[in-house]
C-alpha cells in the first residue's frame, strides 16, 4: 500500500496544527539562560533559552517587547511565558514569548495575578465605588516615607500649587515586611482622627521587591474601606500595583499625585480675574440700562404733572365712547332695515293680501280649503271667505 508523499511544508504546517492543537503546549512557562540575543528594527526579538544540556529558539515580537520592564542581556537568567508551535519555512520549533522577566520575578508576579483575580472578583476595583476626589482640599495626609525624593517632590508640589492646603505627613516605612502593616495603619488613622479630607500613599521608583509591599491583600482592604479619597502614587509610569488598582485614583508619580490633588493657585487666579472683569462689566451694561430707564421715566408726562395721566385717560375713555355709540346705532340701523325687508317679505306672501285684490276662499266648517269644484257636493255646505267677511254657500247642483 503506498503511503502519502509529503512536501516538505505540507509536513511541516502538519506538525505545526499538531502543536497547535496540544494545550499543553499553548501556554507554557520556561526559565532559562538568555544567550545569542538580538533586538532588530522591526522591534521583534530573537534569542535562545538554554541550561546544562538543552537549548530552545525564542522569538518575541514586537508588541510584546514594548512590554518588557527590563533590558534582557547574554547570559542573565529569565522566566519566558508563551507558546510553542513550528515555523514552517525552517521546520523548527520556537517558543513564541509574550512576557518575560527576570528570575526571581516570576513567583511575586504569579503572587500579583492571583491577589488582582481575587480581589478583582470581589469588587474592590469596581469604579462605582470610587469616590470623587475634592476639588479644593483643605488638608492633605501624605502616607509615604519621611525621607527621599518622593515626599520632598510632593511637598513642593503642594507648596507652589495650592498653598491654601494644610499638610501632614504620616511618616511610615515603604519598604520591607512591616511597610505594608504602617502604611495601613496609617490610613485607618487618618479616617479614625479625621485629621484630613485627601490621602496620598506611594513612593519613588524601584524594582517590583521594593515595592511589593504595596501588593499586600490587608492595605488593599484598608484603601477601599477609607472614607477618605486616596491616591496611589507608586514608582514610576510603567509601575502598577495592587494598591493602584484600588485607590481612587491613581497618579503615574509621586509629583504627578500631587498635582491631581490639588489646582493650580495661577490658573484660579486667572479665572477669578476672568470672572470679576466679567462681573463688572455685566454690573456696568445693568447700571447704563437703569440709567436710560431712569432718565425715560423722568422725562414722560406722568411724573412731569401727575394730571397728565388723567387727562389721557379722560381722553382715551371719551374716544372709547364715541366708538361704540357710533357701532351701537349703526347695528340698530342695519337691523331695522333687516326687519323692514323681512316684513315687506312676509307681507307679499299673506293670503290676506290675495283676497284685497278681489279673490275668495271657500272653506269647510273646520277651516280646510276646498281645493277643487269637484271636491264639492250637491246640497253641501261651506263657507266663503272674503276681504271683509265670510258668506255661508250652498251647493244646489253638483
Amino acid at each position: 500500500m503506498d503511503s502519502y508523499i509529503y512536501t516538505v511544508t505540507a509536513l511541516n504546517e502538519y506538525i505545526r496544527d499538531l502543536m497547535d492543537s496540544d494545550a499543553g503546549l499553548a501556554a507554557v512557562t520556561v526559565r532559562g539562560e538568555v544567550s545569542n540575543y538580538k533586538a532588530y528594527p522591526s522591534g521583534h526579538h530573537y534569542f535562545s533559552l538554554k541550561d546544562e544540556t538543552g537549548a530552545l529558539k525564542c522569538v518575541m515580537f514586537k508588541q510584546s517587547a514594548l512590554r518588557l520592564r527590563f533590558q534582557p542581556q547574554n547570559g542573565m537568567t529569565v522566566v519566558a511565558m508563551g507558546r510553542v508551535s513550528v515555523y514552517p519555512r525552517d521546520g523548527a520549533y520556537q517558543l513564541y514569548v509574550s512576557a518575560m522577566m527576570p528570575d526571581g520575578v516570576g513567583d511575586l508576579h504569579a503572587a500579583f495575578e492571583r491577589l488582582k483575580a481575587k480581589l478583582s472578583q470581589e469588587g474592590l476595583f469596581d469604579p462605582a465605588h470610587k469616590r470623587p476626589i475634592p476639588a479644593y482640599p483643605q488638608k492633605i495626609a501624605l502616607v509615604t516615607s519621611p525621607v527621599g525624593a518622593a515626599v520632598r517632590d510632593m511637598l513642593r508640589v503642594l507648596g507652589a500649587r495650592w498653598p491654601a492646603a494644610r499638610v501632614c505627613v504620616l511618616p511610615v516605612r515603604v519598604q520591607g515586611a512591616e511597610a505594608a502593616g504602617e502604611i495601613s495603619r496609617a490610613i485607618a488613622f487618618a479616617n479614625a482622627a479625621h485629621i484630613a479630607d485627601l490621602i496620598i500613599t506611594g513612593r519613588g521608583g524601584g524594582s517590583m521587591e521594593d515595592l511589593w509591599c504595596f501588593n499586600d491583600e490587608e492595605l488593599a482592604r484598608t484603601i477601599y474601606a477609607s472614607e477618605i479619597p486616596v491616591i496611589s502614587a507608586v514608582g514610576h509610569e510603567p509601575d502598577v500595583t495592587i494598591a493602584d488598582y484600588v485607590s481612587d485614583l491613581r497618579a503615574a508619580t509621586p509629583s504627578n499625585a500631587a498635582e491631581l490633588a490639588v489646582p493650580d493657585q495661577t490658573e484660579v487666579r486667572a479665572w477669578l480675574a476672568q470672572t470679576q472683569t466679567r462681573l463688572a462689566q455685566l454690573t456696568r451694561q445693568q447700571l447704563s440700562l437703569g440709567r436710560e430707564k431712569l432718565r425715560r421715566y423722568a422725562q414722560s408726562r406722568c411724573l412731569s404733572d401727575a394730571t397728565n395721566l388723567v387727562t389721557d385717560r379722560r381722553q382715551a375713555l371719551d374716544s372709547q365712547s364715541r366708538r361704540l355709540t357710533t357701532a351701537l346705532k349703526e347695528r340698530l340701523a342695519g337691523e331695522r332695515a333687516r326687519f323692514a325687508a323681512a316684513s315687506a317679505k312676509l307681507d307679499a306672501l299673506s293670503p290676506l293680501k290675495v283676497l284685497g285684490r278681489g279673490y275668495a276662499i271657500p272653506q269647510r266648517e273646520d277651516g280646510k280649503v276646498i281645493p277643487t269644484a269637484k271636491a264639492l257636493k250637491k246640497q253641501e255646505t261651506f263657507t266663503l271667505r272674503l276681504r271683509d267677511g265670510s258668506v255661508p254657500c250652498r251647493v244646489e247642483k253638483g
